[in-house]
């Protein structure tokens, strides 16, 4: 793909997010967009972004359970981008600033220093890990009824759209994180449920595989960021007036309210 119409694609999807409008998937009007295309479309994204002043948490993967890949016929993750202003704070999210979005319950992990691939383990990300907490993540395509192909859902940065941390801090050595069990609640109703090993077997793998990912463009995880591992749980469509609680085996609680 030439950077003029990468540089134009992100730029639309951009818009999407700013105007909170379904906008119809790339793959329809380019069929033949690649894996590669998608995430030089998501590199203009993030850095336009970037020039907007706004900084980066931290990276996140996405479609990290095997069913997941399997249904989306890859062989390995996909990751995006989170940034400061995707934050949540005072516990409560606008709906009317989002399109569509769903709620799904994840370990996060800060990095207590830098890990560069390739041939990054799961035993190398816990060595290097500062601590690990709990975490909410609002995802929120900006395609139409949230349908897309993978080349789609890379471009748009992952559906990247807001997170909600807890506040309850572990170093990984405190807990079996593969063997986490975790709970997801609206408004008091059980939804989904699930443990850490739904993530690649344990959350540590999904970091070294994003470490291994990124070596491949000359990049590298960096002490203190903060990354999503991926989805524990299914991911659940929120309504306005929703309240979010999720519960994480050693690990706490988290939530927030969904005001309209």
């Amino acid at each position: 793909m030439d950077r003029a119409t990468a540089v134009s694609l992100a730029e639309w999807l951009i818009r999407a997010e700013v105007e909170k409008r379904e906008v119809t998937r790339i793959t329809e009007r380019y069929p033949e967009l690649t894996v590669e295309d998608a995430y030089q479309i998501q590199e203009v994204l993030v850095g336009k972004k970037l020039e907007q002043g706004y900084r980066i948490v931290g990276p996140k993967m996405g479609l990290t359970s095997r069913a997941k890949m399997k249904q989306m016929n890859v062989d390995e993750p996909i990751y995006g981008f989170i940034f400061d202003y995707m934050v949540v704070s005072g516990g409560e999210i606008s709906f009317r600033d989002l399109i569509h979005p769903k709620v799904e319950a994840e370990i996060a992990f800060v990095l207590g220093r830098d890990v560069e691939g390739p041939g990054v383990t799961g035993a190398q990300v816990l060595a290097a890990t500062a601590h690990v907490m709990p975490a909410l993540e609002i995802i929120d395509s900006r395609y139409e009824r949230f349908h897309f192909t993978l080349p789609d859902v890379i471009a748009d940065n992952a559906s990247s759209s807001r997170v909600v941390f807890g506040t309850t801090l572990k170093r990984p050595d405190e807990l079996e994180l593969d063997l986490v069990g975790v709970t997801l609640s609206i408004n008091g109703e059980l939804k989904e449920m699930g443990a850490g090993a739904a993530v690649l077997g344990h959350p540590a793998n999904s970091v070294a595989m994003l470490a291994n990912m990124l070596a491949r463009k000359g990049l590298k995880l960096k002490a203190g960021q903060t990354i999503l591992t991926g989805g524990i749980t299914g991911a659940v469509m929120l309504q306005p007036g929703d309240v979010v609680s999720a519960r994480l085996d050693g690990l706490g609680s988290v939530g927030f309210l969904v005001r309209a």
